[in-house]
C-alpha cells in the first residue's frame, strides 16, 4: 500500500486520481490517495449553481471555454465508463466526427472503424470539474481535503545530497491553523501554473531545467444561454471558428442550454484588447462574425456572465531529471506544474491525463524510486514532445504574422506567399474535398496520431498538390463563406483607432534600428 499525496484538486489532480485509483466498483486498493485542494468544496446543487457560486481562486481559467479532446475523452471511456455516463447525464455534450464534417461531406458520409474515437466532450469547466470531483470522491482509497493551502514540500536531504520528498505541510493561516502536515511515499504536484514546488526544490539543490516562451495571445470569454424553447443554430454556412489574423474566435457548445464564445487577440492588438473587456464591445465583435452572430443573436440567446479575460500565457516545460545528477525521489509533477500549453490548442487537460496514466504505468512496472523518476521523464518526453514542439512552432508563426499585419512597410517574400497559398488554397481546400484527408487531420487534432505525420505522407501530398493546381476558380465551391471582416473594417465598426497599434509597431522598428 503506497501513500500518495496529490497537491491540487483541479482537472490535473482529479485525472491523477482517475489513473491511480481503481475504477468504481473495484475494491482492490493498491494506493491510499489524499488530494489537497486549496479552495472550498463545490456547492451541493446542480451545474448551474456551481457555475454561479463556486469560487475557484486557484483556477484562473475556471470561466474560460473548455472541451476535452478525444484523447482524454477516450481515457475516461476506457477506464471509467461510469464517469463518462455521469458527465453526459449532467448535460455535457459529445460532438462526433460526423458533426465536425463540412456540410458537403455529411450527406454521403459512411462511418469507418476509428471514427467513433474522434469525439469531443464539451461543457462549462465548472460542470466538468463538479461531476469529476463527485465521482472521484466515491473511488476506493481516495480522500479529498478541501481548503488545504500547502505552504511547501517536506524535503529530506541525505548526507550524499540525495533529495527525497516526504509530503507537504500547510501554510500559516490555513484552515488547520497552519499546523497540518501530510506524509506520503509519493508526492504529486498538480497545483498548476502557480505551484511553488519547483522553486523550493531548486533551493534545496535539485537540478530542474525549464524552457519557457510567451504565447503572444490573450483570451476573452463570455457565456450565454439559449432562450427557452430555442435550439442551437445550424452549423451550415459561415464557420463557428476562425482565424482572421488579428482575431481568433470560436463557439463552444456547453451543458444545459449554455454555450460560450472565446475571442483570442494577439498581444500587439492593444486597442482591441482593452475594448473587448466591455460586454457591449464583445457582443459587437460577435455580431460582426457571421458564424458567431447566429448564436449570440438576442432573439436566440442571452448573456449570463461578464467578459472573463486571461493573460500571462506561456508555453513551459520543466524537466526534473538531469542526466548527470541524482533525481529527486518520491516526487512527480503533472499538468501545468510540469508542462504548460497555449489553451488555443485545447491540449492542456489531455496532457495532464496522459501524464497521469503514464505515471500509473511507471509505478506499476518499477519500484526503485530513482528508476521511476527517470522512466516517467523519458515516457512523457517521448509521448508529448511532438505536440509541444508543434504548438510552439505555430505560436511563433502567429506572433510574426500579427506583427507583420500591423507593419505598413511589410511586404511578404515570395516564399511566404507560396507557402500561404499552399496552406490556404491547397491543404485546407483538399481537406474540404476529401473525407480521408479530413479523417487524418482530425486524428491529429484529437492527439490520436502524432502531429503533422499525415501531411508528410506521399499520398496526402499528391492529393493536396493536385487540388492546389486546379486553382481558385475551379475550387470555388469548396471555399467556406468569409469568417468575418478585415481589421480596418472591424476597427471602424467598433469605433477604434485602426492606426494606433500600427504606429506603435512602426515606432518599435525605428527604435530597433
Amino acid at each position: 500500500m503506497e501513500r500518495v499525496l496529490v497537491i491540487g484538486g483541479g482537472i490535473a489532480g482529479l485525472c491523477t486520481a482517475l489513473a491511480l485509483a481503481p475504477p468504481k466498483g473495484e475494491d482492490q486498493i493498491e494506493r491510499e490517495i489524499t488530494i489537497l485542494e486549496r479552495d472550498a468544496p463545490p456547492p451541493l446543487g446542480d451545474p448551474d449553481e456551481a457555475f454561479a457560486t463556486w469560487n475557484r481562486r486557484g483556477v484562473g481559467q475556471q470561466r474560460q471555454s473548455h472541451a476535452f479532446l478525444a484523447r482524454l475523452r477516450n481515457l475516461i471511456k476506457d477506464h471509467h465508463p461510469a464517469l463518462l455516463q455521469q458527465l453526459l447525464d449532467a448535460g455535457c455534450r459529445e460532438i462526433s466526427f460526423a458533426d465536425m464534417l463540412p456540410e458537403a461531406m455529411r450527406g454521403g458520409y459512411q462511418a469507418e472503424p476509428g471514427d467513433g474515437q474522434m469525439v469531443i466532450l464539451t461543457s462549462r469547466r465548472t460542470t466538468l470539474e463538479l461531476v469529476m470531483r463527485r465521482y472521484v470522491e466515491t473511488l476506493a482509497g481516495v480522500t479529498i481535503v478541501p481548503e488545504a493551502v500547502v505552504g511547501g514540500l517536506t524535503v529530506e536531504t541525505s548526507p550524499e545530497g540525495q533529495l527525497r520528498v516526504l509530503g507537504a505541510h500547510e501554510a500559516t493561516g490555513g484552515k488547520g491553523g497552519g499546523g497540518r502536515t501530510w506524509t506520503a511515499d509519493l508526492t504529486i504536484d498538480a497545483a498548476g501554473r502557480t505551484s511553488q514546488a519547483a522553486e523550493q526544490l531548486r533551493e534545496a539543490g535539485a537540478a530542474i531545467r525549464e524552457e519557457s516562451e510567451d504565447c503572444g495571445i490573450l483570451y476573452y470569454t463570455r457565456h450565454y444561454r439559449l432562450l427557452p424553447s430555442l435550439s442551437e443554430p445550424s452549423r451550415e454556412g459561415a464557420p463557428g471558428t476562425g482565424d482572421l489574423g488579428f482575431l481568433k474566435f470560436g463557439v463552444f457548445p456547453g451543458d444545459n442550454g449554455c454555450f460560450s464564445i472565446t475571442l483570442c487577440l494577439p498581444e500587439v492588438e492593444t486597442a482591441m484588447r482593452q475594448a473587448v473587456m466591455h460586454p457591449e464591445t464583445f457582443d459587437a465583435i460577435c455580431a460582426l462574425l457571421p458564424g458567431i452572430a447566429r448564436w449570440t443573436n438576442t432573439e436566440r440567446a442571452e448573456p449570463i456572465s461578464k467578459v472573463f479575460g486571461m493573460g500571462d500565457l506561456h508555453s513551459r516545460w520543466r524537466t526534473f531529471v538531469a542526466p548527470d545528477q541524482r533525481a529527486t525521489l518520491g516526487f512527480f509533477a503533472i499538468g501545468d506544474s510540469l508542462i504548460r500549453t497555449n489553451p488555443l490548442y485545447g491540449r492542456g487537460c489531455s496532457f495532464a491525463a496522459i501524464e497521469a496514466f503514464l505515471l500509473r504505468d511507471v509505478l506499476d512496472e518499477v519500484s526503485d524510486p530513482a528508476a521511476r523518476a527517470r522512466l516517467y521523464d523519458l515516457r512523457v518526453k517521448s509521448e508529448l514532445t511532438p505536440y509541444f514542439d508543434d504548438m510552439r512552432t505555430q505560436d511563433r508563426s502567429a506572433i510574426r504574422r500579427a506583427r507583420q499585419a500591423l507593419d505598413p512597410d511589410y511586404v511578404a517574400p515570395l516564399k511566404s506567399k507560396v507557402m500561404s497559398s499552399f496552406l490556404n488554397d491547397g491543404v485546407r481546400i483538399a481537406l474540404r474535398s476529401d473525407i480521408h484527408l479530413m479523417r487524418s487531420a482530425l486524428r491529429d487534432f484529437h492527439m490520436i496520431d502524432k502531429p503533422g505525420v499525415w501531411l508528410k505522407q506521399p499520398a496526402t501530398i499528391a492529393k493536396v498538390v493536385g487540388r492546389w493546381a486546379r486553382g481558385k476558380r475551379r475550387n470555388a465551391e469548396l471555399y467556406p463563406p468569409s469568417p468575418g471582416p478585415g481589421r480596418a473594417e472591424m476597427m471602424l465598426a467598433l469605433g477604434l483607432d485602426a492606426r494606433r497599434d500600427m504606429d506603435a509597431v512602426a515606432a518599435e522598428k525605428i527604435a530597433a534600428q
